[in-house]
């Protein structure tokens, strides 16, 4: 493989990686303070997005954010060898098999132990949560439908559920979005093959587009998920197409301009602290929108972010495992378990927000699997990099 598809000693991030912890912590804290004593700024970012059917689907503040983050890795890809590694079927089988035949049902089944039994105490038995009418659907007040009883909310027809079964499906809704643009990112940073990673991306973005809603409709358990298309293809489009696109247009257009070796030398030095500093960026923006949130519901967070929390250290272990057992080199073991473990949260919280409303116990839990990612990503990061040696 090609040195310019494997990133192996990123130079100039040493700072950066090794406080990276301390300062996606301070940029957490940053967010939370700064949606609660400005809330006023929170509210216009947070306004500034695409909206379709109503809900937010990409804000623009992130992905501005998202596209300079992504930007740097995909302009070092020598794209004439991403189609070598998509030959490579090892690696990409274990990640499709991992996403859609293992990870959706692990979800399920360690949410609905954890919210449905063993914290089901502390949430309440007896508490419940409005929530939209499924699409289509036009019952009396006082109907039952599934788990939940048609309800008069405001003039409006809502469905009253038990709140834990709304925790569910927003764990539900993460478990089906496995991670697309952000893998990148991890997969930069623990010295990964950068062009399998970008392969499983876009063999990972396809297949979401066919897999999200029957895999939800099934798992939800609430008849077929109207599946929010343009939603999903506007948030593919925007977090991988577009910084792809731009990365592959100007590595052609400066290599023919000024040459490769200014290109490895001069222009991607330059590039270097862009990616972090825009994900630094980013947690601030994410965690300003949605810091009033979390520091109304403490306890709340804490019994959605330890299922979540267990499902994602599981799911990177099974792939790195079976990586090891596969016998793939580390570049491609270490993406390969983190796009599974990792959660496309953006589509997650958008799907949430059309199907069961902005203020639902859904929607939220698609927002602490944004207060879990970053840090718990970063762990298996450093796990990773302290593991390398076991693939030589």
């Amino acid at each position: 493989m090609a040195k310019a598809c494997i990133t192996k000693e990123p130079q100039g991030l040493a700072f950066f990686e090794r406080y990276l912890t301390v300062w996606v912590i301070l940029c957490i804290v940053a967010g939370i303070v700064l949606g609660k004593f400005a809330p006023g700024v929170a509210l216009y970012l947070d306004s500034l997005s695409i909206y379709v059917d109503g809900a937010p689907v990409v804000s623009i503040p992130i992905a501005i954010c998202l596209f300079f983050m992504m930007y740097p890795i995909m302009v070092k890809i020598d794209f004439g060898e991403v189609l070598k590694a998509g030959q490579n079927l090892k690696p990409v089988g274990l990640t499709l098999f991992i996403n859609w035949a293992i990870k959706p049902f692990t979800m399920y089944a360690i949410s609905i132990f954890f919210l449905g039994t063993l914290f089901l105490g502390f949430i309440g038995p007896e508490a419940t949560d409005l929530v939209k009418m499924p699409f289509g659907l036009d019952l009396p007040v006082g109907a039952s439908y599934g788990e939940g009883t048609v309800v008069l909310q405001d003039g409006v027809k809502m469905l009253e559920i038990p709140l834990w079964r709304s925790y569910l499906a927003g764990c539900i809704l993460l478990g089906i979005a496995p991670c697309t643009a952000m893998v990148l990112v991890w997969g930069f940073l623990a010295r990964g093959n950068d062009c399998h990673t970008l392969v499983m991306v876009a063999i990972n973005s396809l297949t979401m587009l066919f897999l999200y809603g029957p895999l939800g409709g099934f798992l939800l358990g609430v008849g077929k998920l109207p599946v929010p298309w343009e939603a999903l293809a506007l948030s593919i489009g925007v977090y991988v197409a577009l910084p792809l696109a731009a990365g592959y247009i100007s590595r052609k257009l400066i290599i023919r301009t000024k040459g490769e070796e200014w290109f490895n030398t001069s222009f991607v030095h330059l590039l270097t602290p862009v990616t972090i500093t825009a994900l630094l960026v980013t947690l601030i923006l994410l965690f300003s929108f949605k810091g009033e949130t979390i520091l109304a519901q403490p306890l709340t967070i804490l019994w959605i972010a330890v299922p979540l929390f267990i499902q994602t250290v599981f799911i990177f272990l099974l792939g790195y495992v079976l990586a090891k057992f596969l016998k793939l080199s580390y570049e491609n073991a270490a993406p390969s378990a983190m796009i599974g473990a990792s959660n496309h949260f953006e589509v997650a919280i958008a799907t949430s927000t059309i199907l069961f409303g902005l203020s639902s116990g859904a929607a939220l839990a698609t927002v602490v699997g944004v207060l879990i990612e970053v840090p718990v990503m970063l762990m298996l990061v450093r796990f990773c990099l302290r593991t390398e040696g076991w693939f030589n």
